[in-house]
């Protein structure tokens, strides 16, 4: 007879990390189930994150953890993965067909916020996600160019009796933005309010279709255009670009605290433009300094998601309507996204779900 038992069998799990959220399986629960049968053990696991590519690893370690058991003669792992709503800001009401809202944020203009959160979008729809952008920036709307979908105009659902607009899909993921609905030259000559108004409505009247993650690709500034949207838009957390310029961490600092202000949880942080590799010698510059995405986590607290390169490709493909993880997806600059995106959402994983959806609405009347 077997001396294995369930206990071992999670005392052994607890010893497996999962290198996207730096956690146990067991602290994660992440094991669903546990069966034993003489010397077999078969094991299921349900991530809370999209694991349709690279969950290999992770499930062979937890396989070579069991069989190190000594023991066990046949070690079964099934892993599976499910993504939940998480807790959201107190007051918002939730958007339709939407899980989870996260924000993309630099509170700094020209660090690459746009171009991070539109390969970010489609990194999580490779990895099997459903997946939407809003483009939250009224003025200067940029996600259209770099969905190549600038010429395309969105059409009223018919099934909601015209009142909402089917988002524009490219490159397999869903998008808004105030950019399908002006006039690309057409400057947006309205006061904060009045953005902060069109905003909301795109985002509650786009008939968004079974959403995981919409990604929200913010306005730069810390004003209050901002911080209305943080208060109206229900985030499940927020991820904040930054370079390793001086100048743009201070910035960002901003950032953060506005989101600890309105009760967001930042997932991390991610260092655009951390390094430049010259095409003629090879040589890897730090242009804008080193270090400082990684001392801005430390300092605060937060978790440093991944550090990308400042490369002319990324701004060419971008600009083409074809961002660097469609362009290029088996290069090490779409791996570095892939592995950021997941990264955030492993972490997002990891905070308090969003149970709202299972009680009924109650309704207090005379009587």
């Amino acid at each position: 007879m077997s001396s294995i038992n369930e206990a071992a069998v999670s005392a052994a799990l607890s010893e497996v990390i999962d290198p996207l959220n730096q956690v146990d399986l067991i602290t994660a629960k992440t094991v669903k189930k546990i069966s034993i049968e003489g010397g077999r053990v078969a094991v299921t696991l349900e991530l809370g994150y999209p694991a349709e590519r690279g969950c290999e690893p992770l499930r062979k370690a937890a396989v070579d953890k069991l069989l190190s058991l000594g023991s066990i003669d046949r070690a079964e792992v099934d892993l599976t993965w499910k993504v939940k709503s998480h807790s959201i800001q107190q007051g918002v009401p939730a958007i339709t067909e939407v899980r989870n809202v996260l924000v993309v944020s630099s509170a700094k203009g020209g660090v690459g916020k746009s171009t991070t959160a539109v390969n970010l979008a489609i990194a999580l729809h490779q990895a099997g996600a459903r997946v939407g952008i809003l483009d939250a920036d009224i003025y200067g709307p940029s996600q259209p160019q770099m969905l190549g979908a600038q010429s395309q105009r969105p059409r009223l659902a018919e099934e909601s009796g015209g009142s909402m607009i089917q988002p524009i899909i490219a490159h397999g993921v869903q998008s808004m933005s105030i950019g399908y609905l002006t006039d690309v030259e057409a400057p947006m000559i309205w006061r904060g309010p009045m953005a902060t108004q069109a905003l909301d409505q795109i985002s509650r009247d786009t008939k968004w279709e079974d959403l995981d993650y919409l990604i929200v690709d913010m306005p730069p500034g810390t004003g209050d255009i901002q911080l209305t949207l943080s208060q109206k838009i229900p985030v499940s957390g927020a991820i904040i670009v930054t370079t390793p310029q001086d100048i743009a961490l201070l910035d960002a600092v901003k950032g953060y605290r506005m989101f600890e202000k309105v009760k967001i949880p930042v997932l991390g942080v991610i260092e655009n433009m951390s390094y430049h590799i010259c095409s003629h010698c090879g040589e890897r510059e730090a242009l804008f300094g080193t270090g400082g995405g990684r001392a801005m986590a430390e300092k605060n607290n937060l978790n440093l998601l991944g550090e990308l390169p400042l490369d002319i490709h990324i701004r060419e493909q971008a600009d083409c309507g074809t961002p660097t993880v469609v362009a290029d997806p088996d290069g090490p600059v779409a791996a570095a996204y892939r592995e950021i995106a997941l990264r955030a959402v492993a972490r997002l994983a990891l905070r308090g779900k969003d149970y709202s959806s299972a009680f009924p609405d109650i309704t207090v009347g005379s009587t």
